[in-house]
Formats: C-alpha cells, structure tokens, sequence
C-alpha cells in the first residue's frame, strides 16, 4: 500500500469489552499492517506511574477517565499505531469523538458468554469485582458483563469495523481483519481525493 495512503489512516484503534481480544490482536494485527502496537492500559499506568487498580481504588474512575483522555490525547498525534484501547473508553464522549475523528474504530465483539469464561478468572479488571475487591461469583460476572455490554455495544456499533472474535482462530482473525483495515483506508483515500 503506497505510504501517501496510510498517512491520513494510519491510526487503527482497537476497541470492545475486556476480553474481546484487544491485548492478543493488537500485536499480531500491528506487525500484519507493518505499525506500532501501544496498549492504551500500559500506557496510562506509565504516564500516571502506578497501576489501573490504583488508579480506581486511590483516585476514583473519574481520575482515570481523565487520565485516559490525556494518554489518548498524546497518542493521536502519532503514526502508524494499532492502540489498544480500554472497555470503557468510547463511553468518554471527549475520547469518543476523538477517536472517529483522528483514525479508523475497530470494534472486537464477542458475546456475554464467551466474555466470561474468558475473564472469569481475571483479577486485574476493577469493574468485574466486589465491593471489597472480591472476585464475584460466575453467574454474578456474566450479568454485570451484560449490562456494561448493553449500556455501552451503542457506542461499539458506531466503530468502522466490526469483527467478531468469539469462535475464529486468531490468525485468520488477523487476516481477515487486516484485509478489512486495508479495504476501508482505501476507500477513505478515494473518499479523500474526491473532496479535494
């Protein structure tokens, strides 16, 4: 693909519930396009020096919200960059409207189901716990995975890929995935030449 072509679309931000397969995608999905793979997660736990669980137990969602615009804030002036991005993200109007504006929205989707089994054993995911930082009981994840799914798959929907990640193998999901991210700046740059 021609560098004149990746320049305006070179930024592919990965987004869906915890567990969708952000983390796994995200590198083999970076060295497929020949881009940068930066977690949005690690990247916040940098700039704020300590951990995601900190963060929410110390300061309170509100301060990683605001922690999380500004680490996307920086990343958007990059290149070349499949970013990672955390569950709850888009439910940030700022942060949403930034990220359709700035590169194109893929969303993981996967089902409530395939989503707890997956994250059931997870002790690092502060809205997946207890009041008093248990871990919950299986039937207790998969109805809170379905109602943070439920209030926040709107904004999922609005991505402009949507893949589904529940049953494929990741290498063809990386394929598929990549042809559909190269077909979509194609068209953008054809869309881009026409506004000219």
């Amino acid at each position: 693909m021609p560098p004149s072509m990746m320049k305006q679309h070179s930024l592919i931000f990965l987004t869906g519930f915890s567990g969708s397969g952000k983390s796994t995608i995200g590198p083999l999905l970076a060295n497929s396009l020949g881009f940068e793979f930066i977690d949005l997660d690690k990247a916040i736990e940098q700039a704020a020096g300590k951990s995601i669980n900190r963060i929410f137990s110390e300061d309170g969602e509100a301060a990683f919200r605001e922690q999380e615009l500004k680490t996307l804030e920086t990343i958007v002036s990059g290149r070349d960059l499949v970013v990672s991005l955390g569950g709850g993200v888009l439910e940030n109007d700022r942060c949403f409207t930034l990220l359709r504006r700035q590169g194109t929205l893929v969303y993981l989707k996967s089902s409530p189901e395939i989503l707890t089994m997956r994250l059931q054993h997870k002790t690092d995911r502060p809205l997946l716990k207890g009041e008093n930082g248990s871990r919950l009981p299986r039937a207790e994840i998969e109805a809170r995975i379905a109602a943070l799914l439920a209030k926040r798959e709107p904004r999922y929907l609005k991505a402009d890929i949507i893949m589904v990640t529940d049953s494929k193998k990741i290498g063809s999901t990386v394929e598929e995935l990549t042809r559909k991210i190269e077909r979509h700046i194609r068209k953008a740059a054809r869309n881009n030449k026409k506004e000219k």
